[in-house]
């Protein structure tokens, strides 16, 4: 301990200097926090639709990149999949986006439809099953009340007016009630419908094609055992997954196939090397001022790695003073960019604790590289 008492005291000798490298550490640590944050909003928000699946097993077209533009294939292989005693019940899901007008200021937006037999539970939104009665009546729909904000107020005109109008695709349709799923990178509003409903209001393709099937299996059936009976019996224009494989489908998506997993990446290392350059500075100028301290305790026989201790012990309490403001800060930052954005942003334990060994891994490198400067604290050149 010693050489980390030392190491404090002469950090806090220089207290301008040493507010200096705090906030060199707090804005490397807010920065990489909220690059890993937007990075995993984007993947929970991309995989809100594939997580709300109930299915086993799903059957997705081998050219789909990611759901909210999927490829179509022939409806007949639900049908197929019926051939195993295993599989309960094959539901067709159908997604297409079509304009949506504000209720109150009649702009448009591109908004996203999910269309499927909301009785089969093959999907769970928040909200959903008490609006089955009313959905089944013709041009229903559920409106998604965590959408973006430009779809117009939807959540109170239901409060104030009950269900009411509003102009989807050049067709009016009656919102009975709102479900939750969320915004993405993808769509900015969902909306929620039976599959006849879907079909009245998306007229320009052939309703023999689909874009998802979900496999509800019978207790007990093995989902791994049915995969692969079904990838044997079913023709190659469909692939059969598993919903973690799903999940993991969409999400690799966003991961591999856009550029945006990379760039968050690519600043959080920005943010790394940014804070690594402020507190080398700051122990290299700490060093080159106190080079004759240094120089008198070799003399007095302290070794060149208990000095190696006391830099990098600076280092490690700079770390430690710039993570506590950066976290508390990123966490108040992360509720006003949720506020603002309706992303899925929230401060999470695991994410904390990898920022906290980057932000002491970053310390460590800059201490490392400024222990070089030591090599000048030369009692024969001092005395």
């Amino acid at each position: 301990m010693l050489p980390l008492r030392l190491a404090w005291r002469q950090l806090r000798a220089e207290r301008a200097r040493l507010f200096s490298a705090i906030a060199g550490v707090m804005f490397a640590c807010v920065l990489v926090f909220m690059q890993l944050g937007f990075r995993s909003a984007l993947f929970d928000s991309a995989t809100a639709l594939p997580q709300a699946m109930q299915g086993e097993l799903f059957l997705i077209h081998p050219l789909t990149t990611a759901l909210f533009r999927p490829e179509t294939f022939p409806r007949v292989r639900a049908y197929q999949t019926l051939a195993l005693p295993e599989v309960q019940v094959a539901v067709p899901i159908y997604m297409a986006q079509a304009i949506w007008r504000n209720p109150v200021n009649g702009t448009h937006r591109a908004i996203q439809l999910i269309g499927f037999d909301t009785e089969a539970g093959a999907v769970s939104f928040p909200g959903l099953d008490a609006l089955i009665p009313a959905l089944k009546r013709p041009d229903t729909i559920a409106f998604d009340w965590k959408s973006r904000p430009e779809f117009g107020p939807v959540p109170a005109l239901l409060a104030e007016r009950g269900p009411f109008q509003v102009e989807i695709g050049h067709r009016m349709v009656e919102i009975v009630g709102t479900v939750a799923l969320g915004a993405s990178f993808g769509a900015d509003g969902n909306a929620v419908m039976t599959e006849t409903n879907f079909r009245r209001l998306v007229k320009n393709r052939d309703t023999s094609n689909i874009d998802l099937v979900a496999l509800r299996l019978r207790p007990n059936a093995d989902p791994l055992t049915v995969q692969k009976q079904l990838t044997a019996l079913l023709p190659g224009d469909v692939t059969v997954v598993t919903h973690d494989q799903l999940v993991a489908w969409e999400r690799n998506y966003w991961e591999t196939a856009t550029p945006i997993g990379f760039i968050f990446a690519f600043g959080s290392l920005m943010g790394l090397i940014v804070g690594m350059v402020i507190v080398y500075q700051i122990l290299f100028a700490d060093i080159a001022s106190h080079l004759a301290e240094y120089a008198t305790l070799k003399a007095m026989g302290f070794s060149a790695g208990y000095l190696r201790l006391v830099v990098m012990g600076a280092a490690a309490i700079l770390a430690g003073l710039g993570f506590v403001p950066g976290i508390l800060a990123s966490t108040g930052l992360y509720r006003v960019v949720a506020k603002a954005t309706l992303l899925p942003l929230r401060m999470q334990a695991d994410r904390g604790f990898v920022v906290l060994a980057l932000i002491f891994g970053m310390c460590s490198i800059a201490g490392l590289l400024a222990m070089r400067k030591l090599r000048d604290a030369d009692p024969a050149d001092m005395f």
